[in-house]
């Protein structure tokens, strides 16, 4: 299983020419505000304070890079969704989000987090959407695992991916960054993904 030695921030952009230069692979974490996205990155470098929380959701409003082991990259994109945010602010997200994962060469995977306890919303939807686009799908995180019996949790995976239309491949990860559950499976599968290299560039659908 992978494990993290060293974790630290190495740039925290809004543009591309604002990313880090030296290539190295990339895993990005995707959700809407206040999913547990800082959270879970801390959980997996076993740190508590590397991508900073708050209980104030649209918290991260840039692109959040952290090099790991000095071999890949760990990605906090912004949080979508959170309504007291101005309109400017969450209008430049979109744009953002999506420019990165058209443009950025070395992104391997995009992990999109839902709360496990609510159906996807609609930027939920939008997002899984556009991951599935630039071909960077196949690995979902459900998290605040802990909230749910094991029976209404099994009820709940079932129910986001009926709501996602998601195939059999799409694997969807229960974790819980308070009981400190899920992170050896999630860290199992991003050993994979970094393991499987740099695949072929995905075709994006034509624009229709």
């Amino acid at each position: 299983m992978l494990v993290i030695r060293s974790a630290a921030l190495e740039a925290v952009a809004v543009k591309p020419a604002q990313y880090p230069g030296e290539p190295l692979p990339e895993i990005a974490f995707a959700g809407r505000s206040n999913v547990g996205k800082s959270s879970l990155i801390n959980l997996l470098v076993r740190r508590r304070d590397l991508a900073r929380t708050s209980s104030s959701p649209g918290k991260t409003r840039t692109i959040n890079f952290y090099r790991v082991n000095d071999a890949f990259r760990i990605v906090d994109l912004p949080g979508y969704g959170y309504a007291k945010v101005s309109r400017a602010d969450s209008e430049s997200w979109g744009p953002m989000i999506e420019g990165y994962l058209a443009g950025r060469p070395q992104l391997r995977r995009v992990v999109l987090l839902l709360d496990a306890r609510h159906a996807p919303s609609a930027q939920d939807l939008q997002m899984y959407d556009w991951i599935r686009h630039y071909g960077l799908g196949g690995l979902i995180v459900a998290t605040k695992a802990d909230k749910l019996s094991r029976s209404e949790l099994q009820k709940n995976l079932a129910m986001l991916r009926r709501s996602l239309a998601a195939g059999a491949e799409e694997k969807i990860l229960p974790v819980s960054a308070l009981k400190k559950s899920g992170a050896d499976a999630l860290l199992a599968e991003m050993e994979a993904i970094l393991e499987a290299g740099a695949a072929a560039p995905p075709e994006a659908k034509d624009a229709e």
